[in-house]
């Protein structure tokens, strides 16, 4: 990044150099000498400074704003002929007294939709030897939440294995010095088998991960018919279910179907119907209900389970973060679910949201683009009703 902004700053400086160079010469002006004062600005800098998409400003002799970008307008580094970033008006001091590029990292708090401060990589430039300064700063906010993220998910995902696989290391010593004793040898087996599980669904889920994120939307999705990916989301979790004596409810999908994959969306559904099942107590229901408005279908999922904190609900998304870390390390849950959810509504051209109150439940719901015709008959329907008799 630093190599390339340097780059596009050296053929900036090279191209306003030369305009300026060109434009104040003898031969292009009356006999009456040529300014150098920076009081004017050649014409071809302003095309030149409208082509670029970092924020950039030309200061004359007197630190007076020549020439702004529109993006330096915009994130409020300029206003008027002022340059009011009090950092920034020292280096081109500086470099004006000196001749020496200088570079830097700065964050600012300006007027701008967004993150309270963004970060900038700033590059000062003199103009040849005119007394102009070129400041160039390239806005690096998202680009640091990207790194900040990344660094995130790497010591997350390093916690995450690691933990069941010391577990593992440790009840294999136990189960070596337990070996005379065949009743500690089955406890400590089936953890291991747990830890095993454990890990297991960790890789799986950041192989789902890996698979769907980033990813462009599809360009040829396939019919999907609704009431097989509820019922195979229901039938996933009946087991769980029945031991908690929570009751599952399934209404509406029967002969709807969406655009998609079909393996992405029974993914997705059945992420949010174990999490309804997990996180709900006992003798309560879990409902999967389907419906259909002029612009998209929308699969709901609602329990009647602990809920969700309010300031929570921003974050439940993100890879690996959880509410509850102790309940959630509890119910076997990897904290990529939601991630894996959100990525795939995503790259079906639609979006997950969530109500919740703490106490009351929650209520997730996958909109996606309604299809053509609102009852059709999915590909492979019939097939499967075959399969089925």
């Amino acid at each position: 990044m630093t190599g390339i902004f340097g780059l596009v700053t050296g053929v900036v400086v090279g191209v306003l150099a030369g305009l300026y160079l060109r434009t104040s010469s003898p031969e292009r002006h009356s006999p009456a000498p040529a300014r150098h004062d920076g009081a004017t600005l050649p014409s071809g800098i302003a095309e030149v400074l409208s082509a670029i998409p970092s924020s950039a400003v030309v200061l004359d002799s007197a630190d007076r704003v020549l020439r702004a970008s529109s993006a330096a307008r915009a994130f409020g580094i300029v206003r008027g002929d002022e340059l009011v970033i009090g950092e920034l008006l020292t280096l081109a001091r500086q470099v004006r007294r000196d001749g020496v590029i200088r570079e830097t990292d700065i964050e600012v708090a300006v007027r701008k939709f967004g993150p309270d401060a963004t970060s900038f990589a700033v590059r000062v430039a003199p103009l040849g030897g005119t007394g102009l300064v070129l400041v160039l700063a390239e806005d690096q906010t998202e680009h640091r939440r990207v790194e900040a993220v990344r660094r995130d998910f790497v010591a997350n995902i390093s916690h995450e294995l690691k933990t069941p696989v010391g577990a593992l290391s440790l009840l294999a010593e136990t189960v070596q010095d337990a070996s005379d004793d065949p009743e500690a040898v089955r406890r400590f087996t089936d953890r291991m088998r747990q830890e095993a599980t454990r890990l297991t669904a960790v890789i799986q889920d950041l192989i789902t991960l890996s698979r769907i994120q980033g990813a462009e939307p599809m360009a040829e999705p396939t019919r999907v018919d609704l009431g097989y990916v509820v019922e195979d989301a229901l039938d996933a979790v009946r087991m769980p279910a029945d031991a908690k004596g929570i009751e599952l409810v399934g209404s509406g999908a029967e002969g709807v179907a969406v655009l998609g994959d079909e393996g992405l969306l029974g993914t997705a559904l059945r992420n949010l119907v174990a999490n309804a099942v997990a996180y709900s107590p006992k003798n309560t229901r879990v409902a999967v209900s389907v419906g259909v408005s002029r612009s998209s279908v929308d699969v709901s999922v609602a329990d009647q389970g602990i809920g969700i904190p309010q300031q929570d609900l921003e974050r439940i998304f993100e890879r690996f973060y959880r509410v509850d870390a102790a309940r959630s390390r509890a119910t076997g849950g990897t904290g990529l679910g939601l991630a894996i959810v959100k990525h795939i509504m995503t790259h079906h051209r639609g979006e997950v949201t969530v109500w919740s109150k703490e106490g009351s439940g929650s209520t997730f719901t996958l909109r996606l683009p309604r299809p053509e015709s609102r009852r059709v008959e999915p590909a492979g329907n019939s097939d499967r009703q075959e399969a089925a008799q």
